[in-house]
Parts: C-alpha cells; sequence; structure tokens
C-alpha cells in the first residue's frame, strides 16, 4: 500500500485571523528570522504546495533561498529545491507565473479531469498536469504524491487549500505563525473558511510547541499520531518523482 505523504500545513496570520490585506500587494505576516525557519522547513521537504489563488494573487517562487541549504540537498542527490505543487478547480492558471517559469525543478498541477487537457495545452512542458476525478480531493492527491515517491509535504496556502486538509483530518501538523498586528478588513483573505473541521470543544488539537521569534509567535500543533516522526526516518524512504 502506497503511504502518504506526512503533510505540514504552514501559515501566518494576523492577530485578528487574515492571511494577507484586501489590497494589491503581499503583506507581510512575519518577520526575517521566522522566514528563515520557513526556508528551512521547506529545505526538508519533498514537496511544496499551494492554491491557484495564491499562484495568482501572490506569485510565488517556491524555492530554497539559502545557498548552504540548496547545497545541501544537492549533496543528498535531490533537486535544490523541492516539487512544486498546486491545485486548481478552474483551470485558470497564469502559464507565466514564478511557479511555472522559475527554477530547475519538476512542478504538478492537480485539476478536475475535463480540465487537464486545455490546461496542459496552456502550460505545455512547464509541468505534468493531472486530472484527478470531477472535483480534486486533497485525499486523492495525496494518494498520487505518494504514488511519485513524495514522502514530506509543506501546504503553504491559501485558505481554501488549507481548509480542504483540515476539514478532511489530512494534516499531520500545522505551524501557524501569528503576527502583532489586526488587519481588520472586509474581504481580506482569511486563514480558513466556515466547514466541519475535526478538532472542536470535546477534541481539541494538541499544542505540542510555543516559540517566540522576535515579535512573532509560532504555535505548533500535532494534528494526527504520525506528529514528530523524525525526519530522518521519512528521508530514509526518498525516492525519485516518477512522470505520470
Amino acid at each position: 500500500m502506497i503511504e502518504r505523504p506526512y503533510v505540514t500545513l504552514s501559515c501566518a496570520m494576523s492577530i485578528d485571523g487574515y492571511l494577507d490585506s484586501a489590497e494589491p500587494g503581499r503583506l507581510a505576516m512575519s518577520n526575517a528570522a521566522d522566514f528563515d525557519r520557513v526556508d528551512e522547513v521547506r529545505a526538508g521537504s519533498d514537496a511544496i504546495m499551494v492554491g491557484a489563488s495564491t499562484v495568482r494573487r501572490d506569485d510565488p517562487r517556491l524555492l530554497v533561498r539559502d545557498v548552504a541549504r540548496r547545497a545541501r540537498r544537492i549533496a543528498q542527490g535531490l533537486p535544490p529545491s523541492p516539487v512544486k505543487v498546486t491545485v486548481t478547480a478552474s483551470g485558470d492558471l497564469p502559464a507565466h507565473a514564478a511557479f511555472f517559469t522559475v527554477g530547475e525543478v519538476d512542478r504538478i498541477v492537480y485539476c478536475p479531469r475535463a480540465s487537464a487537457r486545455d490546461l496542459h495545452a496552456r502550460v505545455g512542458d512547464r509541468a505534468t498536469v493531472v486530472g484527478l476525478g470531477e472535483r480534486v480531493e486533497m485525499a486523492a492527491l495525496l494518494d498520487d504524491l505518494g504514488a511519485r515517491g513524495v514522502r514530506t509535504l509543506m501546504v503553504e496556502g491559501g485558505g481554501t487549500v488549507l481548509t480542504q486538509f483540515l476539514a478532511a483530518d489530512l494534516a499531520d501538523e500545522l505551524q501557524l505563525v501569528v503576527a502583532p498586528f489586526f488587519v481588520g478588513e472586509d474581504g481580506a483573505p482569511r486563514v480558513v473558511h466556515p466547514g466541519a473541521y475535526p478538532w472542536t470543544v470535546s477534541r481539541r488539537a494538541h499544542l505540542a510547541q510555543t516559540r517566540q521569534i522576535g515579535d512573532v509567535v509560532l504555535l505548533r500543533y500535532a494534528l494526527s499520531d504520525r506528529f514528530g516522526m523524525p525526519r530522518s526516518a521519512w528521508s530514509a524512504r526518498r525516492a525519485g518523482i516518477a512522470a505520470p
């Protein structure tokens, strides 16, 4: 049986629970020290995932920034940065986005099966396009990534993707950073959307770690019984990312 990747959800929010401002341009929720911590988590992951709205809105590069970390990955026989992954319901992804054009890494785009042909025609050989059912379910996406050799997946948002993983109880840990300010804007993106979540008053998420990082705080929640599994155990089972 194929094992699904260990899933780490990573995000930063304002005190009032927003991921960003409603205004154009990305609002930095964290600081340099925490960005460096996130880069370390990226460097230890097989794949990094964001939703299509994040690709369109923020145009992220999704690369390991630190030269020494990239060199460490290369020395381990890995590409300098993890595989890039995104998911789209509409197929509306700009082919010129940094997701597709920056970095010598593999890229995988998940979409409904009906959208796969048109999306492939748009992005060409910049990414592997995978059609999954009438709508993409995160469980099926994880099964496919597991079959491709992905053992650790870092999910960096946005709110729709985070909601899907959390509501389906598919995350192993949540790394949540709280910024020292409020956003308070109508229309600004929230960390999660309304939904039926497994963690309730009667089933509380376990707070495994708190850490002050300058003027922000990291809250690390254990969301499954796989939490804390040594990364070396996953690294020992790394495999190449296979084409479909």
